[in-house]
């Protein structure tokens, strides 16, 4: 008996003294996986930074109308802004633009902020004039806005292609991106977001930005940072590689359109 309680004493000896060497030894360290390097020297996901207005020039003085062309009886500037308004009494019959003459754009960028109170209006761009249907009428795409989001971030065709002859299409709906090729077709390549929670990101009432980009057959179209719509416009009969660039007074009941921060890039 007493031998056997000598060997269980010493064996817990042991046992203690190996615990104790366990607990006093430092731990290994894990091992260490690749560090993600981040910044503009490298890794997958480079350092991003948001878009400026670096080589965009205004077009808009925020003092006159000089520069721009359209029915002053609709037209003027007020406190730094372009205004564009109807009332009881001057009643738009047909929509008419407020024409840039700086020139014809073709391949740009246009960021221009906007309020509207009621209606409908557009940014027409890349279009012609129509002096046989009548003064400051214009003919192409548009950047496509109204009241009630129902159709802004459109891009839309104005007196352009439509199912039969002259008229208005859209060529791609808000939230889609849309192939036009000769027919005209018209093909989703894909999609952007829902139509109708998309119509969410206009500020109703209060001040927006409309981004628009223009690159040969391409035409994109950002409302406050959200891409809207994309149209590849590859119809060979109707697709325009340049033309004028205008603000909409639309036909309807009274309202009132603001457009303001007028900045434009010519792209080489």
């Amino acid at each position: 008996m007493k031998s056997s309680l000598a060997i269980q004493s010493v064996l817990l000896s042991v046992c203690a003294a190996t615990l104790m060497s366990v607990s006093t030894r430092p731990l290994a360290a894990p091992p260490q996986a690749n560090p993600v390097q981040t910044g503009r020297g490298g890794g997958v996901y480079p350092q991003t930074e948001p878009d400026d207005n670096a080589g965009f020039v205004p077009i808009f003085d925020r003092k006159t109308l000089n520069g721009w062309d359209g029915d002053t009886k609709f037209w003027r500037v007020e406190n730094g802004e372009i205004v564009g308004e109807t009332t009881p009494e001057k009643v738009v019959t047909l929509n008419n633009f407020l024409i840039w003459r700086g020139g014809t754009v073709r391949d740009f960028e246009l960021k221009v902020e906007f309020r509207m109170n009621g209606t409908n209006s557009g940014i027409q761009y890349r279009s012609t004039e129509l002096p046989n249907i009548g003064k400051w009428v214009l003919k192409g795409y548009q950047a496509d806005m109204d009241f009630t989001e129902g159709y802004v971030g459109n891009v839309h065709d104005e007196r352009g292609r439509a199912p039969t002859g002259e008229g208005h299409v859209v060529l791609s709906k808000r939230g889609q991106i849309t192939r036009i090729v000769d027919g005209p077709r018209y093909k989703v390549v894909g999609t952007i977001g829902d139509s109708t929670l998309l119509r969410g990101v206009m500020n109703v009432n209060g001040w927006n930005q409309y981004h628009i980009i223009a690159r040969g057959p391409v035409l994109m179209q950002i409302v406050n940072g959200q891409l809207m719509a994309v149209a590849l416009d590859e119809d060979s009969q109707h697709y325009a590689a340049e033309g004028l660039l205008g603000f909409q007074m639309h036909v309807g009941p009274p309202f009132k359109i603001e457009y303001r921060n007028v900045l434009y890039r010519r792209i080489q």
